[in-house]
Protein backbone atom coordinates (compact mmCIF):
# COMPACT_ATOMS: atom_id res chain seq x y z
CA UNK A 1 0.00 0.00 0.00
CA UNK A 2 1.46 3.48 -0.79
CA UNK A 3 2.22 6.24 1.52
CA UNK A 4 -0.91 8.27 0.23
CA UNK A 5 -3.10 5.22 1.00
CA UNK A 6 -1.62 4.88 4.39
CA UNK A 7 -2.46 8.47 5.01
CA UNK A 8 -6.35 7.66 3.93
CA UNK A 9 -6.76 5.08 5.60
CA UNK A 10 -5.98 6.65 8.72
CA UNK A 11 -7.96 9.71 7.57
CA UNK A 12 -11.16 8.07 6.15
CA UNK A 13 -11.80 6.00 9.77
CA UNK A 14 -12.13 9.50 11.91
CA UNK A 15 -14.36 10.94 8.75
CA UNK A 16 -17.78 10.63 9.35
CA UNK A 17 -19.57 8.02 7.65
CA UNK A 18 -23.59 9.09 6.26
CA UNK A 19 -25.82 6.62 5.58
CA UNK A 20 -29.33 6.83 4.24
CA UNK A 21 -32.10 4.95 4.70
CA UNK A 22 -30.75 3.07 7.83
CA UNK A 23 -33.74 2.75 9.94
CA UNK A 24 -35.85 -0.30 7.83
CA UNK A 25 -34.82 -3.19 10.59
CA UNK A 26 -33.96 -5.85 7.80
CA UNK A 27 -32.77 -3.11 5.30
CA UNK A 28 -29.54 -2.83 3.31
CA UNK A 29 -28.93 0.80 5.28
CA UNK A 30 -29.12 -0.94 8.83
CA UNK A 31 -27.22 -3.33 7.53
CA UNK A 32 -24.41 -0.92 6.33
CA UNK A 33 -24.52 1.22 9.29
CA UNK A 34 -24.04 -1.31 11.42
CA UNK A 35 -21.04 -2.78 9.85
CA UNK A 36 -19.30 0.72 9.49
CA UNK A 37 -20.00 0.87 12.92
CA UNK A 38 -17.96 -2.49 13.71
CA UNK A 39 -14.54 -0.23 11.98
CA UNK A 40 -15.34 2.51 14.56
CA UNK A 41 -16.19 4.91 12.01
CA UNK A 42 -18.33 7.97 13.35
CA UNK A 43 -21.91 7.65 11.61
CA UNK A 44 -24.82 9.97 10.67
CA UNK A 45 -27.81 8.33 10.03
CA UNK A 46 -31.06 9.72 8.34
CA UNK A 47 -34.04 8.24 7.66
CA UNK A 48 -38.02 9.56 7.76
CA UNK A 49 -38.49 7.09 10.45
CA UNK A 50 -37.33 8.56 13.86
CA UNK A 51 -38.11 5.31 15.84
CA UNK A 52 -36.74 3.37 13.65
CA UNK A 53 -33.32 5.45 13.68
CA UNK A 54 -33.41 5.64 17.31
CA UNK A 55 -33.22 1.99 17.24
CA UNK A 56 -30.50 1.48 14.60
CA UNK A 57 -28.37 4.39 16.82
CA UNK A 58 -28.69 2.24 20.25
CA UNK A 59 -27.17 -0.53 18.10
CA UNK A 60 -24.37 1.35 16.31
CA UNK A 61 -23.21 2.19 19.42
CA UNK A 62 -23.08 -0.98 21.03
CA UNK A 63 -21.62 -2.35 17.59
CA UNK A 64 -18.46 0.27 17.82
CA UNK A 65 -19.49 3.47 16.19
CA UNK A 66 -18.07 6.01 18.34
CA UNK A 67 -20.67 8.65 17.58
CA UNK A 68 -23.71 8.27 16.25
CA UNK A 69 -25.63 11.07 15.09
CA UNK A 70 -29.08 11.21 13.69
CA UNK A 71 -31.91 13.47 11.47
CA UNK A 72 -35.07 12.48 9.84
CA UNK A 73 -34.90 13.72 6.29
CA UNK A 74 -36.83 13.18 2.70
CA UNK A 75 -34.35 12.40 0.30
CA UNK A 76 -36.31 14.17 -2.46
CA UNK A 77 -36.63 17.00 -0.49
CA UNK A 78 -33.28 19.32 -1.23
CA UNK A 79 -34.32 21.51 1.69
CA UNK A 80 -34.89 18.55 4.05
CA UNK A 81 -31.26 17.05 3.50
CA UNK A 82 -29.49 20.63 3.73
CA UNK A 83 -31.35 20.70 7.27
CA UNK A 84 -31.06 17.10 8.16
CA UNK A 85 -26.49 17.45 7.04
CA UNK A 86 -26.74 20.41 8.73
CA UNK A 87 -27.35 18.96 12.01
CA UNK A 88 -25.42 15.92 11.59
CA UNK A 89 -22.15 18.23 10.78
CA UNK A 90 -22.64 20.13 13.81
CA UNK A 91 -22.27 16.56 16.05
CA UNK A 92 -19.77 14.89 14.20
CA UNK A 93 -16.65 14.97 12.11
CA UNK A 94 -16.49 15.93 8.70
CA UNK A 95 -18.41 13.63 5.92
CA UNK A 96 -15.81 11.26 4.34
CA UNK A 97 -18.55 8.64 3.19
CA UNK A 98 -22.06 8.85 1.72
CA UNK A 99 -23.79 5.58 1.45
CA UNK A 100 -27.02 6.21 -0.27
CA UNK A 101 -29.36 3.02 0.69
CA UNK A 102 -32.72 5.04 0.85
CA UNK A 103 -35.11 4.20 -2.28
CA UNK A 104 -38.60 3.34 -3.03
CA UNK A 105 -39.73 0.13 -4.89
CA UNK A 106 -42.35 0.33 -7.71
CA UNK A 107 -44.25 -2.60 -9.01
CA UNK A 108 -46.90 -0.98 -11.18
CA UNK A 109 -46.75 -1.65 -14.86
CA UNK A 110 -46.25 1.26 -17.33
CA UNK A 111 -49.85 1.52 -18.50
CA UNK A 112 -50.88 1.24 -15.23
CA UNK A 113 -48.16 4.08 -13.33
CA UNK A 114 -49.83 7.15 -12.69
CA UNK A 115 -47.46 10.14 -13.57
CA UNK A 116 -47.71 11.10 -9.54
CA UNK A 117 -46.11 7.69 -8.71
CA UNK A 118 -43.68 7.55 -11.62
CA UNK A 119 -42.43 10.98 -10.53
CA UNK A 120 -42.11 10.09 -7.14
CA UNK A 121 -39.83 6.99 -8.06
CA UNK A 122 -37.87 8.69 -9.77
CA UNK A 123 -37.19 11.86 -7.36
CA UNK A 124 -36.48 9.91 -4.34
CA UNK A 125 -34.19 6.93 -6.31
CA UNK A 126 -32.46 9.48 -8.92
CA UNK A 127 -33.26 12.60 -7.00
CA UNK A 128 -32.35 11.71 -3.59
CA UNK A 129 -28.77 10.70 -4.59
CA UNK A 130 -28.23 14.02 -6.50
CA UNK A 131 -29.41 16.04 -3.42
CA UNK A 132 -26.61 13.77 -1.07
CA UNK A 133 -24.00 13.93 -3.35
CA UNK A 134 -24.23 17.49 -4.07
CA UNK A 135 -24.42 18.47 -0.56
CA UNK A 136 -21.69 16.24 0.84
CA UNK A 137 -19.28 16.38 -2.13
CA UNK A 138 -17.81 20.02 -1.39
CA UNK A 139 -16.67 19.03 1.43
CA UNK A 140 -14.85 15.83 0.48
CA UNK A 141 -13.51 18.27 -2.42
CA UNK A 142 -12.05 20.57 0.20
CA UNK A 143 -10.62 17.10 2.53
CA UNK A 144 -8.77 15.67 -0.69
CA UNK A 145 -10.66 12.52 0.37
CA UNK A 146 -14.24 11.03 -0.30
CA UNK A 147 -16.23 7.89 -0.74
CA UNK A 148 -19.73 7.26 -2.11
CA UNK A 149 -21.41 4.34 -3.24
CA UNK A 150 -25.40 4.58 -4.30
CA UNK A 151 -27.36 1.03 -3.98
CA UNK A 152 -28.66 0.21 -7.12
CA UNK A 153 -30.38 -2.82 -8.34
CA UNK A 154 -29.82 -5.08 -11.22
CA UNK A 155 -33.40 -3.77 -12.32
CA UNK A 156 -31.53 -0.71 -14.04
CA UNK A 157 -29.33 -2.94 -16.16
CA UNK A 158 -32.48 -5.77 -16.98
CA UNK A 159 -35.75 -3.83 -16.63
CA UNK A 160 -36.89 -5.62 -13.69
CA UNK A 161 -39.77 -7.36 -13.50
CA UNK A 162 -39.07 -9.71 -10.16
CA UNK A 163 -40.91 -7.57 -8.13
CA UNK A 164 -40.60 -3.61 -9.66
CA UNK A 165 -40.97 -3.06 -13.37
CA UNK A 166 -40.37 0.04 -15.48
CA UNK A 167 -40.32 3.05 -13.35
CA UNK A 168 -37.92 1.37 -10.78
CA UNK A 169 -36.19 -0.05 -13.94
CA UNK A 170 -36.00 3.88 -15.38
CA UNK A 171 -34.64 5.43 -12.17
CA UNK A 172 -31.90 2.99 -11.02
CA UNK A 173 -30.57 3.72 -14.65
CA UNK A 174 -30.95 6.98 -14.16
CA UNK A 175 -28.56 6.08 -10.76
CA UNK A 176 -25.96 4.19 -12.57
CA UNK A 177 -25.51 7.28 -15.21
CA UNK A 178 -25.43 9.76 -12.36
CA UNK A 179 -22.75 7.75 -10.82
CA UNK A 180 -20.35 7.12 -13.71
CA UNK A 181 -20.66 10.72 -14.57
CA UNK A 182 -19.99 12.12 -11.37
CA UNK A 183 -16.87 9.57 -11.03
CA UNK A 184 -15.77 10.78 -13.97
CA UNK A 185 -15.70 14.42 -12.98
CA UNK A 186 -14.42 13.93 -9.57
CA UNK A 187 -11.70 11.24 -10.81
CA UNK A 188 -7.66 12.13 -9.51
CA UNK A 189 -9.75 14.82 -6.70
CA UNK A 190 -9.39 11.94 -3.75
CA UNK A 191 -13.09 11.22 -4.13
CA UNK A 192 -14.45 7.48 -5.60
CA UNK A 193 -17.60 7.20 -6.76
CA UNK A 194 -19.41 3.72 -7.15
CA UNK A 195 -22.71 1.63 -7.53
CA UNK A 196 -24.13 -1.59 -6.20
CA UNK A 197 -25.81 -3.27 -7.84
CA UNK A 198 -27.59 -6.07 -5.82
CA UNK A 199 -30.90 -8.42 -6.89
CA UNK A 200 -33.09 -10.90 -4.59
CA UNK A 201 -31.41 -9.80 -1.71
CA UNK A 202 -33.06 -11.18 1.74
CA UNK A 203 -35.12 -7.35 3.02
CA UNK A 204 -38.10 -6.55 2.94
CA UNK A 205 -38.60 -4.12 0.03
CA UNK A 206 -39.68 -6.67 -2.34
CA UNK A 207 -43.20 -6.06 -0.97
CA UNK A 208 -42.47 -7.76 2.77
CA UNK A 209 -40.71 -10.81 3.83
CA UNK A 210 -39.04 -13.27 1.47
CA UNK A 211 -41.05 -16.97 3.14
CA UNK A 212 -42.67 -19.76 1.86
CA UNK A 213 -43.28 -20.56 -1.92
CA UNK A 214 -42.53 -16.91 -2.55
CA UNK A 215 -38.73 -17.42 -0.84
CA UNK A 216 -38.58 -20.78 -2.70
CA UNK A 217 -39.20 -18.84 -6.41
CA UNK A 218 -36.96 -16.24 -5.91
CA UNK A 219 -33.96 -18.86 -5.02
CA UNK A 220 -35.43 -20.63 -8.01
CA UNK A 221 -34.27 -17.62 -10.30
CA UNK A 222 -31.22 -17.20 -8.82
CA UNK A 223 -28.37 -19.61 -10.32
CA UNK A 224 -25.98 -19.58 -7.44
CA UNK A 225 -29.19 -21.50 -5.33
CA UNK A 226 -29.91 -19.12 -2.53
CA UNK A 227 -30.52 -15.82 -1.87
CA UNK A 228 -28.46 -13.12 -1.31
CA UNK A 229 -27.49 -11.29 2.55
CA UNK A 230 -27.40 -7.79 3.48
CA UNK A 231 -24.04 -8.75 5.93
CA UNK A 232 -22.62 -9.70 1.66
CA UNK A 233 -23.69 -6.34 0.41
CA UNK A 234 -22.40 -4.70 3.74
CA UNK A 235 -18.98 -6.27 3.16
CA UNK A 236 -18.69 -4.75 -0.17
CA UNK A 237 -19.66 -1.42 0.66
CA UNK A 238 -17.04 -1.13 3.23
CA UNK A 239 -14.29 -2.25 1.01
CA UNK A 240 -15.59 0.39 -1.31
CA UNK A 241 -15.63 3.26 1.32
CA UNK A 242 -12.54 1.99 2.68
CA UNK A 243 -8.80 2.73 2.05
CA UNK A 244 -8.51 0.02 -0.32
CA UNK A 245 -11.02 1.02 -2.63
CA UNK A 246 -9.40 4.20 -3.67
CA UNK A 247 -8.10 2.57 -7.13
CA UNK A 248 -11.98 2.04 -7.94
CA UNK A 249 -14.16 4.78 -9.78
CA UNK A 250 -17.48 4.65 -12.10
CA UNK A 251 -17.78 1.15 -11.47
CA UNK A 252 -21.38 -1.15 -10.81
CA UNK A 253 -20.72 -4.23 -8.53
CA UNK A 254 -23.16 -6.87 -9.72
CA UNK A 255 -24.17 -8.51 -6.56
CA UNK A 256 -26.53 -10.92 -7.87
CA UNK A 257 -26.32 -14.56 -7.62
CA UNK A 258 -25.17 -15.24 -11.63
CA UNK A 259 -28.64 -13.63 -12.53
CA UNK A 260 -26.87 -10.91 -14.82
CA UNK A 261 -23.07 -11.82 -15.83
CA UNK A 262 -21.48 -9.36 -17.91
Amino acid sequence: MTARALEDEARVQGLTALVTGAASARGIGRGVALRLASEGRPLALLDRDGEGLADVAEQARSAGAPIVVTARADIADEDSVDAAITRCEAEAPAIGTLVSCAGIANPAAFLDVSSTEFHRTLAVNIGGAFHLCRRVLPTMLDQQLGRIVAISSTAGQDGGGNFSKTAYAASKAGLEGLVRGLAKETAGTGVTVNAIAPANIDTDIMGGPLEGARREEFIARTPVGRLGTVDELAELVAFLTGPSGGFTTGATYNLNGGMRIG
